[in-house]
């Protein structure tokens, strides 16, 4: 598809979404659901408010810090359970309970144990999205070739060198799909802490907006998430991982 084609289907969509927004909002209660207009009213005085690059430079670092310490901790425990089928049943169950405990969950230990303070905030990124991460690479490793395992020993190579040259670079596509997803999903339960456990960040001026019934607010908030979340997904992640993808053929 050409580029052009692309923006043009692109702007037709957010022309309809926007269109579809204005009917809806014209005809209930604006605390219900704000028009286009005051939405965009509201988020320009957002980016005028003292506290405003406080409260976003407080959830991106809490947020930045709970998924780097997840994907490192996940890639080590996925790449370790790949390589060792002992201790990946020792651990599995522990794996499964900690993918399905909630991250409101998380949330309430998280303030029973740390309180109002970021890490509150970093921990539940970091329980929620290291699960994934350690899934998403421990799943990476089952497509290792074992023949290439087999010739490695055959070179008395240490179980370390194995790890390293082997099968981090095989679960490297493994590694992304799931650092996309999880990144995706701290941004989400981010806000699940700093509503519940936060005195500063997005997610508790979106709790104040609520609590004062600002619908405009909240819907501003939200977009301003939503953009930043795209931001370093297509400003980071796609450009990193397809910078170590060069030599993989593009779909067509």
């Amino acid at each position: 598809m050409k580029p052009s084609a692309h923006i043009a289907r692109r702007l037709l969509l957010a022309t309809l979404v926007l269109a579809v927004w204005w009917a809806a909002s014209s005809r209930v209660p604006s605390f219900v659901l704000p028009g286009p207009y005051a939405v965009l009213q509201a988020f320009s005085s957002l980016l005028h408010t003292p506290t405003f690059l406080q409260d976003v430079g407080a959830t991106l670092a809490r947020v930045g810090i709970g998924f780097f310490l997840a994907a490192a901790a996940g890639t080590a425990l996925g790449v370790v359970m790949g390589a060792s089928r002992a201790l990946a049943d020792f651990l599995e169950p522990v794996v499964a309970v900690f993918n399905t405990v909630s991250s409101a969950i998380w949330a309430v230990f998280a303030i029973i144990w740390f309180g109002l303070s970021d890490a509150s905030t970093v921990m539940v990124v970091f329980m929620t999205t290291m699960p994934l991460m350690l899934t998403s690479v421990w799943n990476g490793t089952k497509t290792v070739d074992k023949q290439y395992v087999e010739l490695a020993k055959s070179f008395n190579m240490s179980r370390l060198q194995i790890l390293a040259k082997i099968y981090v670079p095989t679960v490297l596509p493994s590694f992304f799909a799931g650092a996309r997803l999880a990144f995706g999903f701290g941004w989400r339960v981010s806000l699940v802490a700093e509503t519940i456990g936060a005195s500063s960040g997005i997610g508790y001026r979106l709790r104040q907006a609520a609590d004062l019934i600002q619908s405009s607010q909240v819907f501003a908030w939200t977009i301003l998430l939503i953009m930043f979340m795209l931001l370093i997904e297509a400003g980071v992640l796609k450009p990193l991982e397809k910078a170590l993808f060069r030599w993989k053929p593009s779909p067509e």
